[in-house]
This record gives C-alpha cells, structure tokens and sequence, in this order.
C-alpha cells in the first residue's frame, strides 16, 4: 500500500461521522434542544463541514493514495480478496472517473467497509 495507515485510519473516523448522520428531522429546530430531545444532534445541516473535510483530505492525496482507498474499499465489500491487491489496485486506475471523493461518500457504510478491508489485509486502526 502506497497510503499510510494513520490517514486511512483518520478517513475512517470521518467517514463514520457522516455515516451516522440523518437528514433534518426536527421542522422547527429553532427551538429548544432541550425541549426537542436534541433531535438536532445527528442530523446535517449547512453548518457541518465533515464531508467537506473529507473532500479536502481526500483531494490532497496523490493518485497512489487515492487508488489505495478504492481498491481498500472494494476489498472490504468482498470485490475483490485480499490476495487479489494487485488487481484491486489496478482496475482502480483503469476505472477512474472523476473525484475519488465523489465515488467513497456515494457508497453507504465507507468507514466500515475502509475498516474490512484494512483487516482482509492485515492491518487495524487499533
């Protein structure tokens, strides 16, 4: 792998916090939170800026890194096995279309999907 751990690890972690994120439920979330039973809490609104985040990281990776993250990914959803890295890797390259950014945050579950793949191959974030 071409990626380091800690900034695959750290792409989980961000990944997981838009996951647990919902749409606004709460019509009037102007009133109390208190009051709301804090429906506010996991929602997203404007004013989260993790997928943004996401983004940003994302971006500031170099194509190795990038492919690294798709073919980890795709490891994690059962595409391809452990065994299978080179290929992963390689159908990665040949299939990029636009943002990596775009692709990961369009497949539900990344952060978890990132973390099964990371152990198919030997490696934890712990």
């Amino acid at each position: 792998m071409d990626i380091a751990l800690d900034k695959v690890c750290e792409l989980i972690l961000r990944a997981r916090e838009v996951d647990m994120k919902d749409g606004p439920t709460d019509p009037d979330s102007g009133s109390n939170p208190i009051d709301d039973g804090s429906t506010d809490v996991l929602t997203t609104d404007g004013g989260d800026s993790t997928e943004e985040q996401i983004r940003e990281f994302i971006a500031g990776l170099n194509d190795d890194e990038r492919h690294d993250l798709v073919a980890i990914t795709w490891i994690g959803r059962g595409d391809f096995d452990a065994a299978d890295w080179g290929e992963a890797l390689r159908t990665a390259r040949e299939r990029e279309q636009g943002p990596t950014a775009d692709y990961l945050l369009g497949i539900p579950n990344v952060g978890d999907l990132l973390d099964e793949g990371l152990a198919a191959l030997g490696r934890s974030c712990v």
